[in-house]
This record gives structure tokens, C-alpha cells and sequence, in this order.
């Protein structure tokens, strides 16, 4: 069935960084955590998406009560929270938005001018904001009907304006189209000039209860929609079924909708098996194709592999052809259930998945004895390249993953943890952010043609690292390590003779967690190039 609780849960955020496209299978080592930060009150504060900016820092969405935390609002409801960090996960600076009512914005993205846009809900609607790059309001628009609606994700277009999606009751004021009956939410598209201005807008689905989760421009100037249908008539084609004739629910499947540039069903295709199956976030590849995450809890129909017991879901992973046909599919987790929220394409063509997960076997293992973040690398034909769970005793929850431009992530969701990787708890739920260094294999060889290779272990490194290559000639080298900034934080010189050659890079304590470029030069030209992981 399509819940309300779904659609808080959904955000997703895309990091544009050049896609290398080549096959990666190798197994890799988790990567580790370069910094991790709390924001929050005593109350509930809950990040549902983040991007990278492109001053090497970071832009979060989602909500806050603002009891506690030097807010000049003290409301007993939420509104909006927007928090701008620096690339170091430090507080450049935070702004609320909202009223009385509850408030919660569920996407944000920079803008071509380098502001702002942020979609969610206010008193049910959608409540569009307009930023500048210090947080400061330019325009904002409420969006909707007599019903309720909330918007779920929200991405500029490639004429300036802006296109959101998100679920609907209405059927008056802006809404027209919607599907009886009323009271049953259908998928609302909205697309807006840059100022925020209705240019058109669509209602899809059917009788039943149909939502979108996540919404981006395609290749085409066309649009890919994803969400979750229990309808079978309408706009929606397909839906499956349960087997179970003793069980009269509704069940949601993947609906993934692809529409023109003004908003017209290209296909459709309900993707799933008997129970609920949410589609939370979809991306297009870099061939043109599509892949889609979210959740299953079916083992039948197109679902396989199901790991959850009864009803227990599994991340279920989707690739799609540029027509929707399905290309591969996996279930992902263990007996105790996962909820995936958010995909991205990585730098080598493979594709990084957060969520969470309740699990300690299966595909699942490093759990903190309750529910926790969980972060999974596929390469690009959806093998596991390695997993990774964040989080403490309590209740840990990502919503938004990205890769970032030094080939690390950066994860946000929200904790109600006061141990494991959490070390300043704020109260209740805190917005949690963990930026993850580069995952490593333990022989790192990343040189150009011209260079020999570098060898690097162990690797990740806490004090000391031995470097082995392979030298030109008799000379005097030195080598370097370079922050994610650009900014050399560690040189060392050597003497070392022709031929193979062992260097130790020493006091490694001394530097923060992270990924670090090494460089080793002599006699004028760089000889070899590799990256070395600091963990601690």
C-alpha cells in the first residue's frame, strides 16, 4: 500500500561530476569516515537532502522543531531547516523557514546563478522557496488545492525554471486532472518558470493511491518520474498482485513514469510483486538508460532474491533500458529489512545506495545492534563492491547520498544515537552528516602511461604507509600528499637509487581522516601518482 509515512522519508541529491563510464568490479575496502557532524535541537531534526556546492561545500534540507537552538521562531510545529556547511562539515551558516503549521522541506539543489531551490510542504502544499547563495528568500509559492499535497523532490530545468513532483488530493485551485477519487493521492508534476510561475502542470495515476518520490530532466529535455502506484486503471498499467486471496490490501509497485517536455506520458511501467514495492529515487545513466532504488517487500513477479522475512523489505535496485525494459535487478540486505532512499552514479560508472537497514546478515554486516545507516557500492552490473553501516545504538536513518568531487560521499539522514560513529549527540533526532573518504583497494595504482606504477600498504594507513615503485634514476624525490582542497599537507624527501624502491611515510596520526592524493617527483617531472586513505 502507498503510506503517508513513505513519502517524509524520500529525498535524493545528484553531484554533476565527469563519469569516467568504465566497467568497475573489483572488490574494494569500505571506505572510512573523514569527518562526521551532529545539527540539531532537543527535538526532531531530520535531513532529507543534500548536494555538493560548488564551492567544494555543502547544502542539507529538511526539517526542525527549533526549540533549543538559538532559532529566533519557537514553534511547537517544524519548519523548514536549511543548513550551508563548509567542505570540512563546519556551520557556515542556517536559516528557518516556516510558519505555524507543519513545515518540512524534502529536496534542495543550487541553481545556475548559485542560489538555491528547495521543494516540500507547508500546511499541504507544495511550498516552493527561491534562495540566494547566503539563504536569504528571493520568492517562494504555495502550490496546491482544498486537499493536501506534498512535494518530494525538485530539480532546475534546462530553460532556468524548475519542475517538481510530488502527491496530490486536490482537484481545484492549481490542481486539475486528478483521478477519483479524491480522497486517494495521485502524482502532481508542477513545472514552473524561474520565478516561480505555473507553465503547466499533471495529475497521473489511477484509483487508487499513487505518489512520486523523485523527479529529473532527462538527456531528451524530456522528464523520468518515480514513486510508488496501487492503482491498475488510469494512467497505470500492469500493477501486480498478490497471491495471497485472504489478503484484500492494495499493494504498491515501482511506477516509473516517463513524460515529454510538457508533460506527456511517453511509458509507463509498474515493476515489482504482490506486496510493497516504493520507488524512492531514479537517475539516468550514463548510456541513456535509467536505474531506479527503493524498496521491496515482494518475492515474486520481477522481485528476486528477497532476503527479508514476511514483510520485511529489501533494497531493490532497478536497471532500465531508455524504454523502460528492465536491464538487471537485485534485492539487497538481510532478515531483518531495508529501506534504500537514494542513488547516485559514481565516477566509475558504478552507482552508490543509501538507506537503512535493521540486518546482520545477508549483505549486511558491521550493525550497531539497531536500525543504521547503510551505504552500498555496485559496480555498474549491480555487484556488491562493498557496504558500509553508520550509526550507534539508536535509530539511524539516510535520505540523501552523493558522490563528491574528490571521489568520496557525503551521506545525510538523521540520528537518534549518542554512541558508535555519533560523538556530539544533540537530543531526540539530530541531522547527521558523514562525509566518507575514497574507498581503497589495498594496492593503489593510479598512475598515468608514463609513470610506474605506485604501490601503497597498507592502505587505508593510521601511522605509517610503505610506499613501493619503480625509479628512473639516482636522485633526490620527494613526495607529497594533497588534501581534497588542492592544499599539500605532508612532504617528505628521499634519496633513492634506480629501480625498485621502498619509501615509509611516517607520522600519518597527525593528519585528519581522509583521502590524499600522492605524488612522488624527482628530478623535475612527477615519476609516480597513487591515493592513500588516513583512517583512525
Amino acid at each position: 500500500m502507498v503510506h503517508l509515512q513513505h513519502l517524509p522519508l524520500l529525498a535524493w541529491s545528484v553531484l554533476l561530476i565527469p563519469l569516467l563510464f568504465q566497467i568497475s568490479n573489483a572488490q574494494q575496502n569500505p571506505p572510512v569516515i573523514e569527518w562526521q557532524k551532529s545539527f540539531g535541537g532537543n527535538s526532531m531534526d531530520i535531513a532529507n537532502s543534500i548536494q555538493q556546492t560548488r564551492d567544494g561545500g555543502y547544502i542539507v534540507a529538511g526539517k526542525s522543531c527549533f526549540t533549543d537552538i538559538g532559532m529566533s521562531k519557537i514553534y511547537d510545529s517544524t519548519d523548514y531547516w536549511i543548513v550551508k556547511l563548509t567542505s570540512m562539515g563546519e556551520m557556515e551558516w542556517q536559516r528557518p523557514f516556516g510558519g505555524m503549521d507543519y513545515d518540512e522541506a524534502k529536496s534542495i539543489k543550487q541553481t545556475s546563478d548559485g542560489g538555491y531551490i528547495v521543494a516540500g510542504v507547508s500546511s499541504g502544499d507544495y511550498w516552493i522557496v527561491k534562495l540566494t547563495n547566503k539563504g536569504m528568500v528571493e520568492w517562494h509559492r504555495l502550490l496546491g488545492g482544498s486537499g493536501g499535497e506534498v512535494a518530494s523532490s525538485i530539480t532546475q530545468t534546462s530553460d532556468g525554471g524548475y519542475i517538481v513532483a510530488g502527491a496530490c488530493t486536490s482537484n481545484d485551485r492549481d490542481v486539475t486532472g486528478h483521478h477519483e477519487p479524491l480522497y486517494n493521492y495521485d502524482i502532481w508534476i508542477v513545472k514552473l518558470t524561474n520565478t516561480g510561475v505555473i507553465q503547466w502542470q499533471k495529475s497521473l495515476g489511477g484509483s487508487e493511491s499513487d505518489g512520486a518520490n523523485s523527479i529529473i530532466q532527462t538527456s531528451d529535455g524530456g522528464f523520468i518520474v518515480a514513486g510508488s502506484s496501487e492503482s491498475d486503471d488510469g494512467d497505470v498499467t500492469g500493477h501486480h498482485r498478490t497471491s495471497d486471496s485472504s489478503d484484500h490490501f492494495n499493494y504498491s509497485d515501482f511506477w516509473v513514469v516517463k513524460l515529454t517536455s510538457t508533460g506527456q506520458i511517453e511509458w509507463e511501467k509498474s515493476l515489482g510483486g504482490g506486496y510493497d514495492d516504493v520507488a524512492k529515487s531514479i537517475i539516468q545513466t550514463s548510456e541513456g538508460g535509467y536505474i531506479v532504488a527503493g524498496s521491496s517487500e515482494s518475492d515474486d513477479g520481477e522481485v528476486t532474491g528477497h532476503h527479508g522475512a514476511y514483510r520485511l523489505a529489501d533494497y531493490w535496485i532497478v536497471k532500465l533500458t531508455n524504454t523502460g525494459e528492465i536491464e538487471w535487478r537485485k534485492s539487497l540486505g538481510g532478515s531483518g529489512g531495508e529501506v534504500a532512499n537514494s542513488i547516485a552514479q559514481t565516477s566509475d560508472g558504478g552507482y552508490i545506495v543509501a538507506g537503512w537497514s535493521w540486518s546482520n546478515d545477508g549483505d549486511v554486516s558491521g550493525i550497531y545492534l539497531h536500525v543504521n545507516y547503510w551505504v552500498v557500492k555496485l559496480s555498474n552490473t549491480g555487484g556488491i563492491e562493498w557496504q558500509k553501516m553508520l550509526g550507534g545504538t539508536g535509530d539511524d536513518r539516510a535520505n540523501s547520498i552523493a558522490q563528491t568531487s574528490d571521489g568520496g560521499y557525503i551521506v545525510a539522514g538523521w540520528s537518534w544515537s549518542v554512541d558508535g560513529n555519533i560523538t556530539e549527540h544533540r537530543g531526540a533526532a539530530d541531522f547527521w552528516i558523514v562525509k566518507l573518504a575514497r574507498a581503497t583497494s589495498d594496492v593503489q595504482q593510479e598512475p598515468t602511461a608514463s609513470m610506474a606504477p605506485l604501490t601503497i600498504h597498507p592502505n587505508p594507513a593510521h601511522t605509517t604507509a610503505m610506499l613501493k615503485l619503480q625509479t628512473p634514476a639516482e636522485a633526490e624525490y620527494t613526495i607529497e600528499l594533497i588534501s581534497p582542497l588542492g592544499e599539500v599537507v605532508k612532504r617528505q624527501s628521499a634519496q633513492l637509487g634506480l629501480g625498485e624502491q621502498t619509501v615509509h611515510l611516517t607520522n600519518l596520526e597527525s593528519l585528519p581522516a581522509g583521502s590524499y592524493e600522492v605524488i612522488v617527483s624527482g628530478g623535475g617531472k612527477q615519476v609516480a601518482r597513487g591515493r592513500l586513505v588516513v583512517g583512525k
